[in-house]
């Protein structure tokens, strides 16, 4: 796929303040400083599409891109430990939830690990609760760069063995950097092939 035109077309709190124009959407999610919006910009090849941020939490809205006209790219506030009050938690799980499970234009929800880590406990239960809800989602891992080849494999079949345990046939699973564009292709043409079988 090729990217020619990325717009901003709005951000919202609810499901219902989205851009009036429906069009198909994948949605990118992962706990707070996991590369998210490098990873955004990476894909689409605009430097400061998403802004990126060193303070975890910095999104709190649902921003959809129109990409080439065709489908939106959907940039999830983060959940998991951002630096955020109690109540400003409770409201950014609100507005994740109220989309996620809301939405009938989403496609594919990515959610993001750090391919540095093991799959956390917060992860996990994230997807089971996509699972419950027959939410379909896919697995980005980023910062891919930062570990060597071997590293990167042991981590993504430790995540596998994982989710094995829930899981028959597992989601699907990209190794992306947003500083060599490793996995740009990969995810792109996922997308592509969803699309034309829609």
């Amino acid at each position: 796929m090729k990217i020619k035109d990325v717009q901003f077309s709005g951000s919202s709190t609810r499901v219902g303040g989205r851009p009036s124009l429906k069009l198909p959407e994948f949605a990118f999610i992962g706990r707070s400083n996991v590369g998210k919006s490098s990873l955004i910009n990476m894909l689409c090849q605009r430097k400061a599409l998403a802004k990126t941020s060193q303070t975890p939490g910095k999104t709190r809205l649902v921003n959809h891109f129109a990409v080439n006209d065709k489908w939106y790219l959907v940039d999830l506030p983060g959940y998991g430990y951002a630096k955020a009050s109690d109540k400003e938690r409770k409201e950014i799980s609100a507005v994740i939830e109220d989309y996620i499970l809301n939405s009938d234009d989403l496609v594919v929800l990515f959610v993001l690990v750090d391919a540095r880590h093991e799959l956390g406990r917060t992860d996990h239960d994230f997807m089971v609760r996509l699972a419950q809800a027959e939410v379909p989602f896919s697995i980005i891992f980023t910062k891919a760069d930062k570990l060597g080849p071997v590293a990167l494999q042991r981590q993504m079949d430790a995540a596998r063995k994982v989710l094995s345990a829930d899981w028959e046939v597992l989601p699907e699973m990209f190794a992306t950097s947003s500083e060599t564009g490793l996995g740009r292709d990969e995810v792109l043409s996922y997308i592509d092939n969803i699309l034309k079988s829609l």
